[in-house]
């Protein structure tokens, strides 16, 4: 039971994580959080590796594995993020994750074309129940309250988590092939965040956004829980979700990981002072029970 206990420490670490990422794009905007916590989410990698290996780079990688590995960093860890945590920013980190649970029924959307997988029809009914579950807290009118300041459901912002869920969901399925039968979760890991942090600091210096980004570190306590983040996202996070894809299927990892709007339901109440309504709770228990019946028949 690796891969799935991997799954379920993957699903803590982003819940808990997603709230240091929110806050800290409140402070200096999603965008330098992305930038900074990719960074150190290599250096803590590195340091791990150096220390449990002795090494950087696994030897043996093969081109190919480097190809896919970093493909899926590129398009989950810097498309997909930034497009979720511009979604935290705009409708909280709640209804954002919530959304974020359509990302196993992409994953087999995205296998069934990429890998020629059929669609069973119990998993069709799987992909019905989580779109209701999704469709049924979106809908919801009330504003949900977030200390001073209230946070309404805007189009573009379900629209950025559903995105951003796609980016996840395509970047898994390609680390999974990246790493094939010989690579370590914890070097696939590392291959994925620097060639993601390369990218996307290679992006901030063609758009002129290093010098914003830099300027970000007076905000220390934006800064601070930039660093958080990357704790227990780029570095715990992704670290155990790869080591649950491979060890486990593709859609039972993400259909475990996709309990995060549940687990991320008492932080916000905690932390943010956040009003969970029976409304929305119901929700995430059927956006989820959806995820479940999808990948756990």
């Amino acid at each position: 039971m690796i891969g799935e206990l991997a799954a379920l420490a993957t699903a803590f670490s982003w819940s808990f994580g997603s709230l240091f990422f929110t806050s800290g794009g409140r402070q200096i905007g999603a965008l330098n959080v992305n930038r900074i916590r990719l960074v150190f989410g290599v250096l803590f990698l590195g340091i791990a590796l150096l220390i449990s290996k002795g090494w950087l780079i696994q030897p043996g990688i093969s081109e190919e594995n480097l190809f896919f590995l970093a493909l899926s960093g590129i398009i989950g860890l810097v498309i997909g993020d930034s497009l979720l945590f511009s979604a935290m920013v705009l409708i909280g980190t709640r209804l954002t994750l919530l959304i974020f649970s359509l990302s196993p029924a992409i994953t087999a959307l995205f296998a069934w074309i990429y890998l020629g997988e059929s669609l069973e029809l119990i998993a069709i009914l799987g992909i019905l129940i989580t779109l209701t579950g999704v469709i049924w807290v979106t809908r919801e009118k009330p504003s949900l309250a977030n200390n001073n300041s209230a946070i309404r459901i805007s189009a573009k912002g379900v629209i950025l988590a559903f995105l951003g869920g796609t980016g996840q969901a395509v970047g898994i399925v390609f680390a999974k092939q990246g790493m094939g039968e010989m690579i370590n979760p914890l070097a696939g890991t590392f291959v994925r965040m620097v060639f993601a942090a390369g990218t996307i600091w290679i992006i901030s210096l063609i758009t002129g956004s290093v010098v914003r980004t830099i300027k970000s570190f007076e905000n220390h306590k934006g800064v601070f829980y930039s660093i958080g983040g990357a704790f227990f996202g780029p570095f715990l996070g992704v670290w155990m979700s790869l080591l649950a894809v491979k060890n486990t299927k593709a859609g039972i990892a993400m259909a475990i990981m996709s309990i995060v709007p549940v687990l991320v339901i008492p932080w916000v109440m905690i932390f943010y002072k956040e009003k969970v309504s029976m409304r929305a709770a119901i929700g995430a228990v059927i956006a989820v029970a959806g995820v479940f019946i999808l990948f756990l028949h």
